[in-house]
């Protein structure tokens, strides 16, 4: 009996021998040579960097651990080698027989050659991989000179297509290197002492019962098939790839016609490289056979090692089912708890900063503005243009309805100055003065608010009717003396000088009893009586700027009523101040620039200047009053600043207090109000077309001088 069990023991030793050599078999002899690894366990590989054994029997080529300082090279990334221990003899000194391409193969050509191996690609990611492994047949073992990442620890910058290198490979790439002329992140190459494939296609295998192409994910972490033969008779090599287990497809996924024999030398090394970059990649290979000048051995898959389980363990039934769906919900709770949070502040997020503290009365918070828009919709909107964007709102818990203006303010440079005047002017109050009520500054947005006019602008009743009635004499006067009193409050009659800058009637609104209010301050500025303001930068609409505020870029209270002037003939003619005639009966004037102060200005000559009132009001408006109202518009425009009337004549004229003086009748004069119209024309000419495109025309600003940028 013991002799029984001893004979039984060494059995068993030389069994778990035969499983630890796995089933490696290697025969030399007459040039063939032929080997076969079920696994890798004590195979006795020549390994190198990162590649390893695991206890299981798997070849590691590149894991997601940490690696000694030795195993990296210069970039901190890693690289692995695995071959099979002995070279291989690739040439004979004479043409043999039998086996594939024996009898075709003349002296010196390499044999034909065939190898099969399964592999998995384990990334720490399901969607994302570094670069990935090769096949390769090499004439030395020692390639310390290559670089990880894309060049997969074959080659390095400088050495990459050298036809010295004699190596053959082929690539499976996670990586699309546009440098290498990848065809994309997913593929299959054939590599000749390069990276820049002879061949490629993209990962995948033709199923033999119907005949289509199924494309295989490399970094799938499944294990999958790959057989390479080389068939010297015919220079081609073939490559086919298939899920493990399944034969091998019929259609090869790559056939290419390449001579290996002036790439692989007389002997050389067969095996595998891999490379791994920023992401935490593992190569396994499993199973791999190799014979030289026949068919490489099957592989059994009984004996292959198995993948180590990727993710946790397996747990009782009841923890299965429940823990995840507790932690799942917990997690989206406070997922979503943390998104509505973000979502908040990010919604109503404000820019901040010190120096506002002492304008807080004025400073609305984000917040209520948002709630007020119902979020800035579209069904609230007002107007739209170069200006901005404005909204109706209704503040809440006062039910206020305002206008909310939004414009850029992407530079920083003035904006302390400039929301500084914006609350000194919010201290503006007047019945002719639209009140601002304050400001919000939020990312790149400033926001400007308003008392909400339920009539809106007065360049809508003016230019675009849309139903409306046309506005009768009494109502256009009505508004240019309220527009005028406002005015006259700004320029005299507050504690500061406040120069609008910006006068035209898209900036005259219209409140529930159709009383005139000057709005839109956004180009304001003030400064203290007596002292002399120092605007440097062209501000305003063409047709309305004074030629000396061209000039100069120096905007005054008489800069202002110049563009009240034009204001002033813009409400009683119903034209714009400078528009395209293109309306014009005669072939040769169509198309010509109608400047209204020349229009105005022709029909005085001819002693009927009531002859410019808007034709639309027929004969029902006051010829006195008509009268009067056009020919302070073109006193309020004569070209010097000096002869243009204050704002306090202004008012002294329109309500009869003082008599309007005679407009002067020298040809001298003529041909200085002939320069107001030239003044327009060169403006017009010098800038782009000015054609009104919104509920407002488009302000021509240097919005640097405020602080902002963009257009109003």
């Amino acid at each position: 009996m013991w002799r029984s069990c001893s004979v039984m023991a060494a059995k068993g030793f030389l069994l778990t021998m035969a499983v630890a050599v796995a089933a490696a078999v290697v025969e030399a002899g007459g040039g063939a040579a032929e080997f076969a690894y079920d696994g890798f366990r004590g195979a006795g590989l020549s390994l190198d960097g990162m590649a390893a054994v695991t206890p299981a029997g798997l070849l590691l080529l590149t894991n997601d651990t940490n690696m000694a300082s030795s195993q990296r090279n210069d970039t901190g990334m890693s690289k692995g080698h695995a071959f099979h221990p002995d070279p291989v003899r690739f040439r004979r000194p004479a043409a043999g027989a039998g086996g594939r391409g024996g009898a075709g193969s003349a002296a010196g050509e390499v044999l034909s050659f065939s190898t099969t191996f399964v592999f998995a690609i384990v990334s720490e990611f399901l969607d994302l991989s570094t670069s990935g492994f090769a096949f390769l047949v090499t004439p030395t073992k020692d390639l310390s000179t290559a670089m990880p990442q894309q060049y997969l620890g074959l080659f390095n910058g400088t050495d990459n297509g050298d036809p010295r290198n004699r190596i053959f490979a082929i690539e499976f790439d996670t990586v699309r290197n546009p440098e290498f002329a990848d065809i994309n992140n997913n593929h299959v190459g054939v590599d000749v002492n390069s990276l820049n494939s002879s061949a490629a296609a993209p990962a995948g295998y033709y199923d033999d019962a119907d005949g289509a192409f199924r494309n295989l994910s490399l970094i799938s972490r499944e294990p999958m098939q790959v057989w390479v033969d080389y068939d010297a008779s015919t220079a081609v090599v073939t490559v086919a790839m298939a899920p493990a287990r399944r034969p091998r497809p019929r259609r090869p996924l790559l056939s290419t016609k390449v001579n290996l024999s002036a790439a692989i030398t007389d002997t050389a090394y067969v095996g595998f490289s891999s490379a791994s970059s920023i992401v935490l990649v593992k190569h396994y290979v499993l199973g791999w056979s190799f014979s030289l000048d026949g068919d490489a051995p099957a592989i059994d898959y009984a004996k292959l090692p198995k993948l180590p389980r990727i993710g946790p363990k397996p747990q009782s039934q009841a923890l299965t089912i429940v823990l995840p769906i507790a932690t799942t919900a917990t997690v989206l709770a406070a997922v979503a708890v943390g998104f509505l949070l973000l979502r908040r502040r990010h919604r109503y997020a404000e820019l901040r900063e010190d120096w506002e503290m002492e304008f807080g009365p004025h400073r609305f918070a984000y917040k209520d503005l948002y709630d007020a828009t119902d979020g800035f919709k579209d069904k609230r909107l007002l107007g739209a243009g170069g200006f901005g964007r404005v909204y109706k709102g209704v503040l809440p818990g006062s039910r206020t309805e305002v206008a909310v203006k939004k414009v850029s303010h992407e530079s920083r440079q003035g904006m302390k100055e400039f929301v500084a005047e914006v609350a000194s002017i919010g201290r503006l109050r007047h019945r002719n003065l639209v009140q601002l009520l304050g400001y919000c500054r939020r990312k790149g947005e400033l926001l400007l608010v308003y008392d909400y006019m339920p009539n809106g602008s007065l360049d809508k009743h003016l230019h675009y009717h849309d139903g409306k009635p046309v506005l009768d004499w009494a109502q256009r006067l009505h508004i240019i003396r309220g527009v005028a009193a406002g005015l006259l409050y700004m320029h005299e009659d507050w504690e500061k000088v406040v120069i609008h800058r910006d006068i035209k009637a898209s900036n005259v609104l219209l409140d529930g009893e159709m009383n005139g209010r000057l709005g839109d301050f956004g180009l304001a500025r003030l400064y203290d009586h007596g002292a002399d303001p120092h605007t440097t930068h062209v501000v305003g609409t063409m047709g309305y700027l004074a030629p000396e505020l061209v000039r100069t870029g120096r905007a005054t209270t008489l800069s202002d009523v110049f563009a009240f002037g034009a204001f002033v003939l813009e409400v009683a003619c119903g034209r714009r101040p400078i528009e395209e005639d293109d309306d014009a009966d005669d072939a040769a004037t169509a198309g010509r620039r109608f400047v209204l102060v020349e229009w105005v200005l022709g029909h005085w000559r001819k002693g009927s200047i009531a002859g410019a009132v808007d034709a639309r009001l027929g004969s029902e408006f006051d010829a006195a009053e008509a009268d009067l109202v056009l020919r302070l518009g073109l006193a309020c425009l004569l070209p010097s600043p000096a002869a243009r009337p204050s704002m306090r004549q202004v008012t002294q004229y329109l309500d009869g207090s003082a008599p309007l003086p005679e407009l002067p009748a020298t040809h001298a004069r003529f041909n200085t109000f002939e320069g107001v119209g030239k003044h327009q024309q060169e403006l017009f000419d010098s800038w782009s077309v000015w054609r009104p495109t919104s509920t407002a025309a488009t302000s021509f600003a240097t919005m640097s001088d405020i602080g902002l940028s963009g257009g109003r």
